[in-house]
C-alpha cells in the first residue's frame, strides 16, 4: 500500500481518520500504532515482526541507557543497542552485494560461487534504523528523556505517515505532541492541502516521466540527446517523487496534530554544492551532520581532518542509500570530493566564482551524479556517461523517438516551471490579496489532486523511489 494508491486513498485513510478522530485523546497513540503496524504489514507480515522487534529494542535501549549508573556504562549500552540496529541493516541491505562481489572474485580463479539465497530488503528499514539510532544517542547525551511508554515510543517510531521513506523524524521534534496534540479543522485543511500538493508532484510529474526514464537508462548506447534527456527527466523525477512523498507525509502529520519540519528547500536553485546539501533531504543531511560528521571530529581538528571527515561522511551516506550496487558508494564519494574541493577553494583565497556560473556548475554536477545514482550497475552508468559526452552520436535515437509522448514533455515542462517558480515568489507575494487569488490558491491543489486520482485509477499505483533505500 502506498499513499498514491486507491487502497490508501479510498479505504485505509478514511477508515483510519474516522477511528482516530473519534477516539479519546489518550487513545490516539495506540490507534496510530496499531493502524501503522497494519499499514506496514500490508506488504509482509514477516517483516512486520522484524519491525516490531526493532521498535521494542529501541524502546528498551532508551530505558537501559537512561538507567545506566555511569557515563562509561551509558556508552557501552549505547554501542550495544546501536550495533544490533546497524548489523540488522547491514544484513538485509548489503549481504547480497557482498556475496555477489565475492562470487566475482571467485570467478577470476574459476572457483564455484557461494551457495546463496537472495535476501529481501524490508521496506523502510534504513529510515527505521536511523530514527532508532538518533533516539538512542539523544538519550545517551541527555537531550531527550527515555520514553517509559512503549505505546508512545512505538507510535513515534512506527507512525505510517513517514515510516517508509521519511522525513527522518527525531524524537525531540515530536516529544510534546506525542503527549498532547490538537486535532482541529485548521490543521486538517492545511494538512490536506499539503497532501494534495504532494500527490500532484508525485503523480503528474514523477510518475509520468518514469516509463521514459526506464527506457533511456536501459539503452546500450544512448546518444548525447538521449542521455541528457534521460538525465534531465530523472533529475525532475527524483525530486518530485521524493519531495512529493515528504509533502504528503508532512500533510498527513499535520492532519493528525504533528508538525514535521520541511524536508526540501528548492535544492535545484542551490548556489553551491554546500548549499545543495543545505536544501536537499534536510532530515538526512542534518542527521549525518549531527550523528556522523560532528562525532567524527567535524572541522574541529584542522583542515586536513575536516576534508577527511567530509569524504568519509558522504561515502557512508552514499552507501546508506543502496545495497544492490556500488554506484551509491561512488555517488556519495563524488559528493564528498565536490564538497572538499569547494571547501578548499573557499578557504584558499582563490578567485570567487560568479553566482550564476556557480549555480550552473552545481546543477550540472548534481545531474551527472544522479546518472550514477540511477544507473543499474557501473557499466550502465559508463554507457550513460559516454552518451552525455557525445561518444555515441548526438541526435535522439529511434528508440527514444518511438517512446516519446506529448505527456512526457508536459510533465517535464510542469516540473521545470515548479522548480524555477520560487525565483518569482517575491513578485507573487506583492500582488494584491484579491478574492480571485485566494480562490486560485485554494482550488489548484484540489484540481491537481483530482487529476492525479484519475491517473492512479487509470494506470495504477507507482511505488515511491525511496522505498528501495
Amino acid at each position: 500500500m502506498v499513499f498514491a494508491s486507491l487502497e490508501f486513498l479510498t479505504l485505509f485513510l478514511p477508515a483510519f481518520l474516522a477511528v482516530y478522530v473519534a477516539s479519546p485523546a489518550r487513545w490516539r497513540n495506540a490507534v496510530l500504532l496499531v493502524c501503522s503496524w497494519f499499514f506496514y504489514g500490508w506488504w509482509s507480515p514477516v517483516f512486520l515482526l522484524l519491525f516490531i522487534a526493532l521498535t521494542f529494542w529501541g524502546w528498551l535501549g532508551g530505558i537501559v541507557i537512561d538507567r545506566a549508573p555511569t557515563p562509561r556504562a551509558r556508552g557501552v549500552w549505547l554501542a550495544l543497542f546501536i550495533a544490533v540496529n546497524v548489523l540488522t541493516l547491514c544484513w538485509y541491505k548489503y549481504a547480497n552485494i557482498v556475496v555477489e562481489s565475492l562470487d566475482n572474485l571467485l570467478a577470476l580463479g574459476h572457483a564455484a560461487p557461494i551457495p546463496w539465497r537472495h535476501v529481501a530488503l524490508p521496506i523502510g528499514l534504513s529510515f527505521i534504523v536511523l530514527q532508532s539510532i538518533s533516539y538512542l544517542i539523544d538519550v545517551q547525551r541527555g537531550t531527550v528523556p527515555a520514553d517509559r511508554s512503549a505505546i508512545r515510543y512505538g507510535a513515534y517510531q512506527g507512525m505510517f505517515v513517514h515510516l517508509i521513506a521519511g522525513p527522518i523524524i527525531r524524537y525531540a521534534w515530536v516529544k510534546r505532541e506525542l503527549v498532547s496534540r490538537e486535532v482541529d479543522w485548521d490543521g486538517f485543511t492545511a494538512g490536506a492541502r499539503r497532501l494534495m500538493i504532494g500527490m500532484s508532484m508525485k503523480v503528474l510529474v514523477a510518475d509520468t516521466l518514469s516509463p521514459m526514464i526506464d527506457a533511456i537508462f536501459s539503452l546500450h548506447a544512448p546518444t548525447l540527446a538521449d542521455a541528457w534527456l534521460g538525465c534531465g527527466f530523472y533529475t525532475l523525477q527524483l525530486f518530485f517523487d521524493f519531495a512529493g512523498y515528504s509533502a504528503m507525509a508532512i500533510g498527513l502529520g499535520q492532519i493528525l496534530g504533528f508538525r514535521f519540519p520541511e524536508n526540501f528547500n528548492h535544492p535545484y536553485l542551490a548556489s553551491s554544492i554546500q548549499d545543495f546539501w543545505r536544501r536537499w533531504h534536510l532530515s538526512l543531511s542534518s542527521w549525518i551532520r549531527d550523528y556522523l560528521y560532528i562525532p567524527l571530529g567535524g572541522n574541529r581538528h584542522g583542515e586536513w581532518k575536516a576534508c577527511r571527515n567530509l569524504l568519509l561522511t558522504m561515502a557512508i551516506a552514499g552507501l546508506w542509500h543502496g545495497g544492490d550496487s556500488w554506484n551509491f558508494l561512488l555517488w556519495g564519494t563524488a559528493h564528498g570530493v565536490a564538497l572538499t574541493i569547494a571547501r578548499v577553494w573557499r578557504r584558499g583565497a582563490l578567485p570567487a566564482v560568479p553566482a550564476w556560473v556557480s549555480r550552473v556548475l552545481t546543477l550540472v554536477f548534481v545531474m551527472l551524479a544522479w546518472t550514477l545514482f540511477r544507473a543499474v550497475g557501473f557499466h550502465a552508468a559508463l554507457a550513460m556517461y559516454r552518451g552525455q559526452f557525445g561518444l555515441n552520436g548526438i541526435g535522439l535515437s529511434d528508440a527514444t523517438l518511438v517512446l516519446l509522448r506529448p505527456a512526457h514533455a508536459l510533465a517535464a515542462a510542469l516540473g521545470v516551471v515548479c522548480v524555477v517558480l520560487p525565483l518569482w515568489q517575491a513578485r507573487w507575494d506583492r500582488l494584491p490579496d484579491t478574492a480571485a487569488r485566494r480562490i486560485w490558491q485554494a482550488c489548484w491543489p484540489l484540481a491537481g489532486f483530482l487529476l492525479s486520482f484519475g491517473l492512479i485509477a487509470a494506470r495504477g499505483a507507482v511505488p515511491f523511489l525511496y522505498f528501495q533505500f
